[in-house]
């Protein structure tokens, strides 16, 4: 028997089956199972190494200005006093510039200064992703008082 026409051939359909899209489609719901709880994690430490790292920049400009000023800012004055020259008693008479901008913590939040401090002479503080007192993990404290 002779073949039909070109033109009266049907054309030869492949593609994946839907088993095939299935076993795929799970293989790539178990990588994501995996990957993901990791990323997310990194994003946490990271927001707490950076709230680490600012807390230790603003202790360093508190002790230039002790240096400067023979006395930390008090607690009326705050960490404002980095940045504009108090004029609350006791207004420094050595005071000079220690921050361009007073940073906010990584979730947004304005650090915390004491005067006398709990922990320290003073301490300067992040309340963490809660924003309340104590905590865990992620919404641990981080203060001056932590290496």
């Amino acid at each position: 028997m002779p073949s039909p026409p070109v033109s009266l051939r049907r054309p030869i359909q492949r593609g994946f089956t839907l088993i095939e899209l299935m076993v795929v489609l799970l293989i790539i719901g178990v990588l994501a199972a995996l990957i993901v709880p990791n990323v997310l994690d990194r994003a946490d430490d990271a927001r707490v190494t950076a709230a680490k790292t600012d807390v230790s920049n603003l202790m360093q400009a508190l002790k230039l200005y002790k240096l400067d000023n023979q006395r930390y800012p008090s607690a009326e004055q705050g960490l404002q006093a980095l940045m504009g020259k108090p004029t609350v008693d006791p207004v420094p008479l050595n005071w000079r510039p220690y921050l361009d901008q007073l940073p906010k913590d990584p979730w947004g939040r304005a650090y915390i200064y004491m005067n006398p401090g709990v922990k320290g002479e003073i301490d300067v503080m992040s309340f963490g992703a809660d924003g309340q007192s104590g905590g865990e993990g992620k919404n641990a404290d981080v203060g001056s008082w932590q290496p």
